[in-house]
Formats: structure tokens, sequence, C-alpha cells
């Protein structure tokens, strides 16, 4: 997460510099943040979770996450993908069902950010920082009702299901998430002869020390393919996450399959 956050209202798009404003600032966006009767509208979730959760305190809820939903108008209209195929918010803005523009700004920014690791924390914003800030959100919305208008009743849930589960998936903790809101139900239209939808679960596996480099293998083969025989979202903390710690999401026979996997070369090497 960057050191501001970009809100996008019906009338104007707001600005919160975190550097500027402090955490007083940020803190007086949790009730909203936190709201089950607010939606908040994010492409990948999960790094803006971490840092809200970490730096101020805030369980993100109530989340639409474009990356996810993305995914399963792609499932629900038979354009099969596998768990690891992500688009980015660039791709999406370029896909002409949803928006079909490109995003100059995005790409010159992650130039000068490798560049420049702190490249969002210098002040006074450039006018090309407040521009790249806002148009991270300007679209959303409107991409948001373009999302909404093809999803069924249950691609719909499982998208609050799992914008549930990304929320959490960083934000690692010692009661297994008891403070964080409930994950939502499955509505009883969707239960058909006592059959409701597959159950979907986020597991964290705990890998041993030295043991990571196993699980991910030259140039990342091994975790490859791990991710190609289950079909599961397998996610590594890295850098910016916890360091020794692997995040799974999917269907509770794949997920644990995932973890049979992953255990084996932690016990093989």
């Amino acid at each position: 997460m960057s050191p501001w956050s970009s809100m996008y209202h019906a009338d104007a798009i707001y600005l919160v510099d975190a550097i500027q404003g402090g955490e007083m600032l940020i803190k007086a966006c949790k009730p909203a943040l936190e709201s089950s009767y607010i939606t908040k509208v994010i492409h990948d979730c999960k790094r803006d979770s971490e840092a809200l959760y970490f730096q101020f305190g805030i369980k993100l809820n109530n989340v639409v996450d474009t990356q996810i939903a993305y995914s399963l108008i792609e499932e629900q209209e038979g354009r099969a993908r596998s768990s690891d195929d992500y688009i980015s918010f660039v791709g999406l803005l370029a896909d002409p069902r949803y928006c079909g523009i490109s995003y100059l700004e995005k790409e010159e920014v992650r130039v000068l950010l490798r560049q420049d690791p702190k490249f969002w924390t210098y002040r006074p914003l450039s006018e090309l920082m407040v521009r790249a800030a806002a148009d991270d959100v300007r679209f959303l919305l409107y991409i948001y009702h373009k999302m909404m208008a093809k999803l069924n009743e249950r691609t719909l849930w499982y998208l609050q299901f799992r914008g549930a589960l990304y929320c959490r998936c960083y934000c690692v903790n010692d009661n297994n998430y008891a403070d964080w809101p409930s994950l939502p139900p499955v509505p009883d239209n969707l239960i058909v002869e006592g059959k409701a939808p597959e159950e979907e679960i986020l597991s964290v596996l705990d890998v041993p020390p030295g043991k990571m480099g196993c699980i991910i293998g030259r140039r990342g083969a091994t975790i490859l393919l791990i991710k190609e025989s289950c079909n599961a979202e397998i996610l590594i903390g890295g850098s910016r996450g916890p360091p020794d710690k692997v995040f799974i999401i999917g269907a509770v026979k794949e997920v644990r399959k995932a973890e049979a996997m992953l255990r084996g070369r932690m016990l093989d090497l």
C-alpha cells in the first residue's frame, strides 16, 4: 500500500495522504473501511488490507474486488482461467468489455518506482503522482457497475465470500481471525435440495526455516507445478508479507491437496 489512499465518490476523488495527515487521518476512515454497509471497490485488495491491518489496526470489510469479479465472470461465461492467472488493473482497464483505455501513467510510475522505491514518499506530490493516484480509482465504479450486471446470484455470493478471504489473507494473527467480521453465509436461494455451493477456505501453512526455497524451486518451477496441480490460489508472503508462510485459498478439497503437496516438499528436501 502506498502512503496515500485514493477514494472515489460520485462527485469527487479524494487522496488521503498518510504521510502529511498521519495516523489520525487514516483512522478517521476506519468506520467506513470496516463497515458492513459501505461497499469498498478495490482491484486486488490483499496488500491494501495487509497494510491497513498492521499499520493502523483496520480490518477491511465488505469489499468488491474487481480482480476476483473478473475471474468469476470468465468462469461463468465458460472461459476457464487457471487459479494463478490474474488480471492486472492495467489489463482490466484495457479490456474493451469494461473500459477499453490505456493507462500510460501507471506504466510510467512503475518504471519510476523500480528506479526509486521511495518514489511515493516525496512531497509535495507531483502532477504525475496526483494523476496516477486519482486514476487508480477514477474508473473503478464504472467497471464495478459493468461487472455487477454480468454476475449471477451464485457468482455474486462467491465474489462477496472470496473478497472476505482476500481481505484476511496476509493479516495473520494469533486468534485465527476471531476478531474479524464473520464470513458471509450462503443465501437460502443458493441451497438447492439441501446442497449449497462448494465451501472455500483460507489456509495458512507455516514453513520451517530454510525450507521456502524448496517450496519455490529453481526459478519458481516447484511452486508453479503445485499450482498447476491444484485448483487453488497459492500465495507467498514475500518481502512485504510474512516470509515464513504460504497462503492457500480455494475449495476445501483442493486446499487440502495443495497442503499435502507443499508439506511433501518440506519433508523430501
